[in-house]
């Protein structure tokens, strides 16, 4: 069947779309509605599994097309979901989606260009745009859970670098949700296997049935959490990782996330 061709790609076309639209189930749906077409049309069905950017191609037309407006749907997980559709509605997507296509899913300036149907000179300066305009969001309070040291250590770096503050680096599920129960961080950056064998997920889980907060997954493991069978994050990173991919996909959790401006500090 053609469509084996493409189901290696289809999860990583899932994190885009979610990215894009800020909703497991907005982002899905167009993915299906995608596919839909391509099985009643044969020369589309063969345009999208010839390659990776080539899917993405056909993606990118059908989100263009119009129709697809992003409205809050049933069942959205929380305030910063709700929020993605509000600010998405008011905002022009393109200059994400040059970024998100060169950094969260690693195409080339010219692959991205081609995608998008645009010069590379013109996807360089929609990328510089949404990076300009996200990092003008106030900074936040991040939480890091990360049993590594030196990842620790690096991702803290990045954050801190980002001009966000870091409220505690925790290595056990038990570590990680008494920092979150002190500290109330507005921003978590999660790993899923952590140094005592408990779970960044169940930790993560445990979080927002208390308090809902943005989550970023940055793992070696990005298939346990693309399985379709469970709520599934925006933003997912796999190891290792770019430091351009993961300040994107803060500056995006920034843009669509309710985090308020933290007090001024004093001293």
């Amino acid at each position: 069947m053609p469509l084996r061709k493409i189901a290696e790609h289809l999860p990583f076309l899932r994190r885009y779309a979610r990215a894009l639209t800020g909703s497991q189930a907005l982002g899905d749906g167009l993915v299906r509605q995608l596919l839909e077409a391509a099985l009643a049309d044969p020369a589309l069905l063969a345009e999208i599994t010839a390659c990776r950017v080539a899917l993405y191609t056909g993606f990118t037309r059908l989100w263009s097309a119009g129709g697809v407006a992003p409205v809050a749907e049933e069942g959205m997980r929380g305030a910063h979901e709700r929020a993605a559709h509000d600010r998405l509605a008011r905002v022009t997507p393109e200059s994400r989606q040059a970024l998100l296509l060169m950094t969260l899913e690693d195409f080339t300036i010219a692959e991205a260009a081609r995608i998008l149907g645009r010069s590379e000179g013109e996807v360089s300066r929609l990328s510089a745009e949404a990076i300009a305009r996200i990092e003008r969001e106030s900074a936040t309070s991040v939480l890091i859970i990360e049993d590594e040291p030196l990842i620790a250590m690096q991702i803290e770096h990045l954050v801190r670098d980002l001009g966000h503050r870091v409220v505690g680096i925790a290595a056990t599920r038990a570590h990680a949700e008494a920092l979150f129960a002190e500290h109330a961080p507005r921003l978590v950056l999660a790993d899923i296997q952590l140094a005592d064998g408990s779970s960044g997920i169940d930790a993560v889980d445990h979080m927002l049935e208390s308090r809902d907060v943005p989550v970023i997954f940055i793992t070696a493991y990005p298939e346990k959490l693309l399985t379709g069978d469970r709520p599934e994050p925006s933003f997912l990173i796999a190891k290792p990782f770019q430091e351009a991919t993961v300040r994107a996909a803060i500056s995006q959790v920034l843009f669509f996330g309710t985090s308020r401006p933290l007090p001024a500090r004093s001293g």
